[in-house]
């Protein structure tokens, strides 16, 4: 076993190869355009939001996705993660009465 290397603070060596991500934000490609995507943990929801894919409500300290378009800052939306991967397969949903036909 090799001894521990305890260096002092700020004395520890610097290695330039290693790539600290500064932010969990990532940017998808989807049918409507360029999305710039946040992962939010836990702690970072502080109060309830409701998901556009599913229409349900995003619990505070949940983890999920908030998503929106490239240079469209207002149109932020958050999103349950398993609703945000299956954006694109999503058929637009049609409220019906219980006794109507399905075509």
């Amino acid at each position: 076993m090799s001894p521990r290397r305890n260096y002092p603070k700020g004395k520890r060596p610097q290695s330039d190869e290693r790539e600290i991500p500064t932010s969990n934000q990532s940017f998808e490609e989807h049918d409507d355009g360029l999305y710039i995507v946040r992962k939010l943990t836990g702690s970072g929801a502080t109060k309830p939001y409701r998901c556009p894919g599913c229409d349900q409500m995003i619990p505070m300290a949940t983890p999920h996705i908030v998503a929106w378009l490239d240079g469209d800052e207002d149109g932020r939306r958050h999103w349950h993660s398993a609703c945000w991967a299956k954006k694109n397969k999503r058929r637009p949903n049609t409220e019906r009465t219980r006794n109507a036909p399905r075509y």
